[in-house]
């Protein structure tokens, strides 16, 4: 699929973004693993968080869903089936390394594999603590999907990650609630922290101490009523079309404004951007506000060490930015990147050189000088949702207009990226 992306002449109005695809993962399967109904509203509307839902419905979990609705029938710690087939979580590592945390407390093996990107995303950095924890997994060349895991009564760890990665944390303290005794988590960068909000409202016993994170197994989870709120890493899409097209005044809806995300804001705040936050509430945990953002020049900047690990999803769009802000951006201690649905390193330098921007390829990240035009394009996506969405916002800017290939790409985690996009572009 082709998109065709015209230079905008101002971008106003509010929009509204589909639910948070982190939090959305994290409720569907506590809630899967929680006794009751849970019900779920601003459900994430992306393949990924589908790819969820398809993978406890197989494994015996009712769920109903009415577009962002979603209603779960939990089924309780001891409740899952064993699947009749092998488990697909699409393109969502996710799906894949949170949900093996759960799989390895069964009493039955499960196969779990993924498509061709997934494929060939390494699962050694969940695959280390869960086998720790008593599991038998066994993958593709020692690390890659399909994943057999072979479950069972989990003994608790004392576990420092190696690496930050809140999917690795979550797997190893959704594997906790099965594990007779404490399962301790040490971060030495602090990542998002939406697993532990949302297992204590589920009603697990969780004690956070700095950047230290201790879950008591065998809890009583009960279902919940829930709302998601909308997704920040979708909103940088947009924050960034709005600084970046002149006269830009835009209105983001009841996006979450979680301390963990909250980097991103704080991030475009000390390039010069002119943001506010307006009308803040919260619920389950999970803070909300909307988001005025308008046009306005930026210095740019460095991202680099705990900065690296708290914007990893956001920087594709950010390296948009930086090709046209006053100092251009540096991202180092962004290795992360290159093991993602693509080498984000590679794409994005790709993508820009197509449209006649300079940048530089480090080993960890990029140097992008600033005051760059981007010229007409053709954009691919390369199977990436971020490098898609990212390369649209910068059509918005382009001398002319700009295809994106592969463009389908961005509904893994917003089908609706390019209504939306278009509904605020003049």
């Amino acid at each position: 699929m082709e998109e065709r992306i015209s230079p905008a002449r101002v971008l106003s109005g509010s929009i509204r973004l589909p639910g948070d695809k982190s939090v959305s993962h994290r409720y569907a399967m506590l809630a899967a693993i929680a006794e009751g109904v849970t019900s779920i509203r601003n459900y994430s509307t992306g393949a990924d968080c589908g790819s969820t839902l398809s993978c406890i419905r197989a494994l015996g979990v009712p769920v109903e869903r009415d577009g962002g609705e979603v209603r779960i029938d939990g089924r309780g710690l001891d409740g899952l089936k064993d699947p009749a087939g092998i488990l697909d979580a699409g393109n969502s590592g996710s799906t894949i390394r949170m949900l093996s945390g759960i799989l390895a407390g069964q009493s039955f093996a499960t196969r779990i594999t993924g498509d061709e990107s997934l494929a060939r995303r390494p699962m050694d950095r969940v695959m280390k603590p869960l086998a720790e924890m008593g599991a038998s997994i066994q993958a593709r060349e020692g690390r890659f999907p399909p994943l057999e895991i072979r479950g069972g009564r989990l003994r608790p760890i004392d576990y420092k990650l190696p690496v930050p990665s809140a999917q690795v944390k979550s797997g190893v303290l959704l594997a906790g609630l099965f594990a007779d005794g404490a399962t301790i988590v040490r971060e030495s960068v602090q990542t998002r922290d939406h697993t532990e909000v949302a297992l204590r409202e589920f009603g697990a016993d969780v004690e956070v101490l700095g950047r230290t994170i201790t879950v008591k197994g065998r809890p009583k989870l009960t279902g919940r009523e829930l709302t998601v709120p909308s997704d920040l890493s979708s909103a940088a899409f947009f924050l960034v079309a709005a600084l970046l097209v002149p006269g830009s005044k835009l209105v983001i809806e009841g996006v979450g404004l979680n301390p963990t995300r909250s980097a991103l804001l704080d991030f475009l705040v000390s390039m010069g951007a002119r943001i506010r936050i307006l009308n803040i509430s919260q619920a389950a945990g999970e803070p909300a506000g909307d988001i005025l953002v308008e046009s306005a020049p930026v210095r740019g900047g460095v991202i680099e060490k705990e900065l690296t690990a708290a914007l990893i999803d956001e920087i594709p769009v950010l390296c948009v930015l930086g090709a046209a802000s006053e100092n251009g951006l540096v991202v180092r201690d962004a290795a992360e990147l290159r093991v993602k649905e693509t080498d984000r390193i590679a794409t994005v330098a790709e993508n820009l050189r197509r449209a006649g921007v300079e940048a530089e390829v480090l080993p960890d990240g990029l140097n992008i000088p600033g005051r760059q035009n981007f010229r007409a394009a053709s954009f691919d996506s390369f199977g990436d949702h971020r490098i898609a969405m990212a390369f649209a916002v910068a059509g918005l800017r382009a001398g002319g207009e700009c295809t994106i290939t592969r463009a389908e790409a961005a509904s893994v985690s917003f089908p609706e990226f390019y209504d939306t996009l278009r509904k605020i572009a003049e």
